[in-house]
């Protein structure tokens, strides 16, 4: 079944539309603070569509997505009482005890790897406001982590060019299928 081809389509139309900057700003900036959709599903098809502007687009993100980190530290830091019921209700509980030991521990190290990896952002800039971590290395560490991220990814997209976007355009069903196959099984394991 081919759902993903006319999917890849609309998102390549999507990122060469005239607004995209400013769907991949927003999209940025609520991921780091609430928003489960990470921005590269944006990043990487903007920077395919419009390789000239790559570095455009990275810089954009990270500036959108550390400013989002500083929403969610804000959220942290004057409304965690507040969010308490709906982190519990979401499932983020443990996982933000979790993140809060990796704080204690290891500070700007967590912001930074947190920065850098696929794992929810979000958990970790609102922990890192809930210990009043200080917050030039909060800024610091979501500065080179997020960045060292987003440079990644439009670098990556970037040199891979024509060839992958063929690639892409050719594989992009099985690749979505394979994808749902891994979050179901994943699913399976960690969840259940």
């Amino acid at each position: 079944m081919r759902i993903f081809s006319p999917l890849y389509a609309r998102a390549m139309r999507w990122a060469a539309h005239p607004r995209a900057p400013w769907y991949l700003a927003t999209l940025s900036f609520a991921e780091s603070s609430f928003f489960p959709v990470p921005p590269d599903v944006m990043l990487a098809p903007m920077t395919l569509a419009q390789r000239n502007k790559a570095w455009r687009y990275a810089a954009l993100t990270t500036i959108a997505s550390v400013a989002g980190g500083l929403a969610g530290y804000a959220i942290g830091y004057f409304a965690l009482g507040a969010i308490t019921p709906w982190l519990q209700e979401l499932g983020y509980w443990d996982d933000y005890l979790r993140v809060r030991e990796w704080f204690e521990t290891w500070g700007f190290w967590a912001i930074l790897l947190a920065g850098f990896s696929p794992v929810p952002y979000k958990l970790f800039t609102i922990a890192g406001g809930a210990l009043s971590m200080f917050l030039p290395v909060f800024l610091l560490g979501s500065l080179l982590g997020r960045g060292g991220r987003f440079f990644l990814v439009a670098g990556l997209v970037k040199a891979g060019g024509e060839r992958l976007e063929s690639g892409l355009r050719r594989y992009i069903d099985g690749i979505g299928w394979a994808v749902v196959a891994l979050l179901t099984l994943a699913y399976f394991i960690f969840v259940r």
